[in-house]
């Protein structure tokens, strides 16, 4: 069985250190990733639209990560080189030993009150 805890950390060091090779290397085909802005977009579309954020991330800090079988759901940090940070969750779904489907929701600015 595939250790999707490191599939993970896998594709979130990935966009820390911009290897789009190491990226491509997790994510299986086919896929699907869901987003406030994105509806269940397969991998080249994922590629096309998402990777390009890469050059604006400075690092990733997981706060939890909760696995069980062949789905895992992550909260994590997100700093950008500009130095704004922002926490979003992430649920993780494997098959055949690499990422399937992704979903991601979007959360608060650290320190900002939330908009009503």
């Amino acid at each position: 069985m595939t250790d999707i805890s490191q599939l993970v950390r896998r594709c979130f060091a990935a966009y820390s250190t911009r290897d789009r090779t190491a990226l491509e290397a997790v994510i299986g085909d086919p896929f699907s990733f869901t987003s406030p802005y994105d509806d269940h977009i397969d991998r080249n579309t994922y590629f096309e639209r998402c990777w390009a954020n890469a050059e604006r991330i400075k690092g990733h800090r997981i706060e939890r990560l909760f696995a069980q079988g062949d789905e895992a759901f992550a909260l994590y940090e997100v700093e950008l080189i500009s130095g704004e940070k922002f926490r979003n969750t992430e649920f993780f779904r494997v098959k055949d030993g690499k990422l399937a489907a992704v979903e991601v929701y979007f959360g608060e600015v650290p320190g900002r009150t939330p908009q009503r």
